[in-house]
């Protein structure tokens, strides 16, 4: 079957533009709860949403197709995703919602499903889904006296942020450390710095103004340079970027430089491994991480498990090869031990716990592997298959040959937008920097 909402990471698009309208919002909430109906108790959903505008409309149209088919509606109002897929879980509903684009701008919005263990849904739920959206859906509306109820839950946040701590090692806390914290005017603004605060750090916060149009604008950990330069403005010890639904995490130490997903990975699975607590003999990442991660992690004897891209295929090779350490480069990191999802603040905390326990600068703690230089460009396209055409195939092959055995070359289409992302990686930076700008003009050229 053709997917024809669902993508890499639910569904997502343009704001009242299809497919995200306020009726395929109706008709996700009527289809999903129809297939999340089963037995006779109240039947119950759980509702997150980041701070985009259109937001509202989005959850009172998945509000209303819930109710319609008879199930109950928990709304939280700004979470992050993991702390969702944590309250479907502990709320034990039958179904969690995220209204969310993540990391893409205000005008984008997004509808992300979990499953009653907290998993995203599978392509074959998902179908079946796709497949009442198309058909009639009127023999599954409730009779009048069994229609859902709605309410707000108010304490979502306060549950999250213990639920938070808790991954911080037990008697340890984070006094006397400066910490800033980037919360990209997302869903995470009150949460993260909250919790942050708790545990004894001294926090500085920005983007925590979101006002319904200024989420991932400028900063997060889609555009890190704020937190860079907040760091050192402050002499800060360490900072924490999180993009707009906090599933993602990028860090700086007390420099301002950029700490990236392949070297958190690192420090969480050297430290677990030495702590007993790594399990599958390694770690799950993606084509898109380093080259220089492998290699280290090869030094611990620890193996790299690379999936395409996108944290559901992570999440299925961790749990089919009992992984809990996983994650990709641009800060999802999957932490099973606590999170069936990426979850930046949780990822944090453990970076932060092993700081506060070293006494050094997190310079010296984090980088644990020089990089493998490593270009990334998106091209933006209209339409069509760019990658299939003559010129971007010769390209492509051109430059896979002038890399040889000493570098990779990764081009795939984005999942979530119209781009062609090329990435290519090698011992030789020029070399690496002419074969993707090469690639890049190809699509360009044919792209136009």
């Amino acid at each position: 079957m053709v997917r024809k909402y669902f993508g890499t990471d639910g569904i997502r698009g343009l704001a009242n533009s299809w497919p995200m309208t306020a009726e395929t919002a109706l008709r996700v909430g009527m289809a999903a709860g129809q297939i999340f109906t089963r037995g006779d108790h109240r039947h119950r959903v759980v509702i997150g949403k980041d701070t985009r505008l259109s937001g509202y409309m989005i959850e009172s149209a998945l509000v209303a197709g819930f109710t319609s088919v008879g199930m109950d509606v928990f709304q939280f109002g700004p979470l992050p995703t993991p702390a969702v897929a944590m309250l479907t879980r502990s709320l034990r509903a039958d179904l969690g919602v995220m209204i969310s684009a993540s990391h893409n701008p205000f005008h984008d919005n997004g509808i992300k499903l979990f499953g009653p263990d907290g998993f995203k849904l599978s392509d074959e739920i998902e179908a079946k889904i796709e497949a009442l959206m198309a058909d009639g859906q009127e023999q599954t509306l409730a009779a009048p006296t069994d229609f859902g109820r709605a309410k707000r839950i108010e304490d979502a946040q306060a549950r999250y942020i213990e639920f938070a701590k808790r991954a911080l090692p037990k008697n340890l806390r984070l006094d006397g450390m400066r910490i800033v914290v980037d919360c990209a005017n997302g869903a995470a603004y009150r949460v993260a710095p909250t919790a942050l605060w708790e545990l004894g750090a001294e926090v500085i916060s920005i983007g925590v103004e979101p006002d319904g149009f200024n989420i991932n604008d400028k900063c997060g950990s889609t555009s890190p340079e704020a937190l860079c330069e907040k760091v050192r403005e402050c002499r800060a010890d360490i900072g924490i970027a999180l993009d707009g639904d906090a599933d993602r995490v990028l860090m700086a130490d007390e420099k301002g430089q950029l700490i990236d997903g392949d070297q958190l990975m690192a420090l969480i699975a050297k430290t677990w491994r030495e702590r007993n607590l790594l399990l599958g003999g390694g770690i799950v990442s993606t084509v898109m991480s380093n080259l220089g991660l492998e290699q280290y992690l090869s030094t611990l004897d620890l193996d790299l498990i690379r999936t395409q891209v996108g944290d559901r295929y992570v999440v299925e090779a961790m749990r089919a090869g009992n992984y809990n350490i996983g994650g990709e480069q641009s800060g999802h990191i999957v932490l099973t031990d606590y999170s069936t999802t990426g979850d930046g603040l949780i990822a944090a905390l453990q970076v932060l716990g092993v700081v506060a326990e070293s006494n050094k600068p997190v310079s010296e703690v984090c980088g644990l592997f020089e990089t493998v230089p490593q270009i990334l460009e998106n091209v933006r396209y209209k339409g069509g298959r760019p990658l299939e055409h003559k010129q971007v195939v010769a390209a492509i092959t051109d430059g896979e040959a002038r890399l040889g055995e000493t570098g990779r070359l990764v081009i795939r289409p984005s999942g979530t937008e119209p781009l062609i992302r090329v990435m290519a990686e090698g011992r030789d930076n020029v070399l690496v920097r002419q074969v993707v700008g090469d690639i890049v003009a190809a699509v360009e050229e044919v792209a136009a």
